[in-house]
This record gives C-alpha cells, structure tokens and sequence, in this order.
C-alpha cells in the first residue's frame, strides 16, 4: 500500500498533516467526534480547511494486534468514488507522533 499523507498527532488526539496524489495536495486534519453516539458512527471526522471529506473509524489488525484507523474520503477531485486509506504508525520512525496514511484500494 503505498503512502498517500502524513500526519502529526498532538495531545488532544487530533491528526494535522498532508494527503498527496499525483494531482491532490491537500492539508487535512482528523479530528475525534465529540458527537459519536453509537458504534455505527465514525470515531473520526476528516476536514481540508472547513470542508469535511470523510470520516474514519478505530480498528485492529486481526493478524498484528495493531490499532489504526480506517479512512473513508469523499471529494469532488477524488472523482466519483470514494478514497480508502488506513492510517497507522509510520513503521521505523522514531516518533510517536507521526502517523503514515496507506492507500487501501476498494479494488
């Protein structure tokens, strides 16, 4: 899966950071959603600048153990399908607070 953004977590459990493509460079950031009621709503809501272009939900790897959160993004340049991605921990770095966001082709 190759990395389309990364992102920087800080404190209150909010990701700042970048999502790339060939043709889309856009700063985004994932913010927990204070108004979650139930299971079937995102853990996350995913924001370019105000406009909001998908949501995300917490997982776990069945063959890990490892925690990461599962994107779905929707945006006019997207086309008409929705993005997928994964967002986890950057593998070999060193921070604890960056995290890398893995295209998860619906395909």
């Amino acid at each position: 899966m190759p990395a389309i953004g990364y992102v920087t977590q800080s404190e209150n459990g909010t990701f700042k950071g970048q999502l790339k493509t060939l043709s889309i460079r856009a700063e985004i950031t994932v913010v927990p959603n204070a108004r979650k009621a139930n299971d079937v709503q995102p853990d996350y809501r995913v924001y370019s600048g105000d406009v909001e272009i998908g949501a995300g939900w917490n997982r776990r790897s069945e063959t890990s153990g490892n925690e990461y959160i599962s994107l779905s993004l929707a945006a006019p340049e997207f086309g008409p399908r929705r993005l997928y991605a994964n967002l986890a921990r950057a593998a070999g770095d060193e921070r604890d607070d960056r995290f890398v966001i893995l295209w998860n082709p619906a395909d």
